[in-house]
């Protein structure tokens, strides 16, 4: 999607799914669990929960799959390993230091959002207002907390720029007069999405001058480092030349969110071949009756046979977006 220019003052961040990779977080402490008790996820019930009110999809979450667990031993798993998406932490320092008021506005009750504060590291500081879902009287998709949070920043509601996750999120965010960027947790629900002023994968792609913001100015040679992201693949059959396609399974992805797409420079090691130099596309197939993610490599400096060769990825920079 397309936007025109906007003169945005301030801007506005959802944490869980947006800034934080809780969704993930959640799916991997809730298959920890139930698995010790013989069940596995139902993904239906859960893409539901998106967005909830977090009292609400915890508390249902035990219920629904019988857990013997607490609200605060299950807070507690997840938290443990959650961690920020990428792009949040250099979109929000560059906005930070160029003096744009920034507010955190989340469905989490105020207690948990200052659980998982330290997960921002030193950048956490860089939000002059921080709201939880019980410090205003309706939750999303209600527009309360962010009207709330616009009047604690001083700025009006239509000068300002609400990211999110989720559809509530951004339901919400439109209701209050804002406009809203949406980086959706669940791909296969994108087109849910369609009251976003934008669309996009990750914040990699978050483009500051399109709201009136001042842009970015750090890629070297046209690439943009970024916090190395790690893939243990399972190289497929060949393409074209030296690229080859990844099989597609849990290994390959395990440390890799969801919302990652687009054309990366990285690296593989491989028992046989070494160290080579690689250019990693990845994304969505969303041709098929089933949402799928798709991995291409291409070996840069490596000519010969690496067909169902376990390779370990290591992916440094994002270099652009692919081209649909």
């Amino acid at each position: 999607m397309a936007a025109a220019a906007h003169q945005v003052s301030a801007v506005i961040f959802d944490l869980d799914g947006t800034l934080l990779d809780t969704e993930r977080a959640t799916r991997d402490v809730l298959t920890e669990f139930l698995a010790a008790y013989g069940k596995v996820p139902d993904a239906g019930e859960e893409e539901k929960r998106l967005g909830q009110m977090y009292l609400e999809s915890t508390t249902g979450i035990i219920r629904d799959y019988g857990l013997p667990l607490t609200v605060d031993e299950y807070s507690k798993a997840m938290w443990q390993k959650a961690k920020p998406l990428p792009g949040v932490k250099r979109l929000v320092k560059h906005l930070h230091k160029n003096g744009v008021p920034l507010a955190l506005a989340s469905n989490s009750i105020r207690r948990n959002v200052d659980h998982k504060l330290p997960k921002l590291e030193d950048w956490g500081k860089c939000f002059s207002v921080i709201l939880g879902g019980d410090q205003v009287p309706n939750g999303k998709p209600s527009p309360d907390i962010f009207l709330e949070a616009a009047k604690r920043l001083g700025a009006n509601p239509s000068s300002c720029l609400v990211i999110e996750d989720s559809v509530v999120g951004v339901k919400g965010a439109k209701a209050s007069g804002a406009k809203a960027v949406a980086v959706p947790s669940l791909q296969n629900q994108r087109n849910h999405y369609y009251i976003a002023d934008v669309i996009l994968y990750s914040l990699l792609d978050f483009q500051p001058e399109m709201w009136g913001l001042p842009p970015f100015e750090d890629r070297i040679q046209g690439v943009l480092p970024i916090d190395p992201l790690l893939s243990n693949a399972r190289i497929g059959g060949k393409i074209l030349n030296n690229i080859h396609w990844v099989i597609s399974d849990d290994c390959a992805y395990e440390y890799i969110p969801d919302q990652i797409s687009g054309i990366f420079l990285g690296w593989a090691k491989s028992k046989v071949h070494g160290f080579s130099k690689v250019i990693v596309a990845t994304g969505w197939d969303f041709s098929q009756q089933t949402v799928e993610r798709v991995m291409h490599v291409h070996f840069l400096d490596c000519s010969g046979t690496v067909e169902t060769e376990p390779v370990k990825l290591l992916i440094i920079g994002y270099i652009r977006k692919l081209q649909r």
